[in-house]
């Protein structure tokens, strides 16, 4: 009872960690030879490392990916035209060190959306903040914000990820007004943070399908000059795993 009002002030410190490792150093009698700062540091280690992966688990639920993907789980074989010495040099977030892009493009069903979602997890794993978009869903909450008066807060949450994925880029026609958001997310990000592009569309054709040249080319010129870029090749995964079932 006499450590009770310690556990209490732990607790009330949100020192959750440090109180659990504190009561197994007293209920283990192997601690007892150790010096009191190697069982301290014990402690502190016990509570960042706690600390560190809440921060994880936070920042991939706020990533809000659509499929649980890992580098680890990836499907490396020459067939899909990923070499695996890039693909997990990439995976260590250099890129988004140095605000770079990732375009992960290929045909329909040859798994951009995993392989984006893997690339996603490891640099939330690395400690970035991370979210996952839907490109034509993107735009569609920007056009609701426009309306409701939230457009600008949007904007300011979207400016603040350090690495944004947009999935079925350029999928779906533009809008001027849809081509205008995009040059304002992108402006607010620009210098300071990282995209992962999913496209089908090859990056010859963007420029086409933007609408007003003017901002196609301002779009473009924020995305393509310093983006490391990944080409996925073969049959569809998704076909593959129906033949497989």
């Amino acid at each position: 009872m006499l450590n009770q009002p310690l556990y209490d002030k732990l607790l009330q410190l949100r020192l959750l960690a440090f109180r659990d490792g504190l009561r197994q150093q007293q209920d283990n009698p192997q601690y007892a030879p150790l010096s009191f700062e190697e069982r301290l540091a014990l402690l502190v280690d016990q509570e960042c490392l706690r600390r560190h992966d809440q921060r994880i688990q936070r920042l991939l639920k706020a990533a809000d990916f659509p499929m649980q993907a890992t580098i680890e789980d990836l499907d490396l074989s020459p067939a899909r035209g990923l070499e695996r010495r890039i693909v997990l040099d990439l995976a260590q977030g250099h890129w988004i060190h140095n605000r770079h892009h990732l375009f992960v493009l290929g045909p329909t069903g040859s798994g951009k959306t995993y392989l984006a979602c893997a690339f996603g997890n490891a640099a939330a794993r690395n400690g970035y903040s991370v979210r996952f978009f839907r490109t034509s869903r993107l735009l569609h909450q920007l056009t609701q914000a426009r309306q409701d008066g939230s457009y600008h807060a949007l904007l300011r949450s979207l400016a603040k990820l350090n690495v944004l994925i947009l999935d079925d880029w350029m999928r779906d026609p533009l809008t001027v007004q849809n081509s205008q958001d995009l040059l304002e997310i992108l402006d607010d990000r620009f210098g300071h943070s990282s995209a992962i592009i999913a496209s089908q569309v090859p990056i010859t054709d963007w420029h086409l399908r933007i609408p007003d040249p003017t901002l196609a080319d301002a779009i473009l010129d924020r995305l393509v000059h310093n983006a490391h870029r990944l080409a996925l090749q073969g049959e569809s995964q998704r076909k593959l795993r129906a033949i497989q079932e």
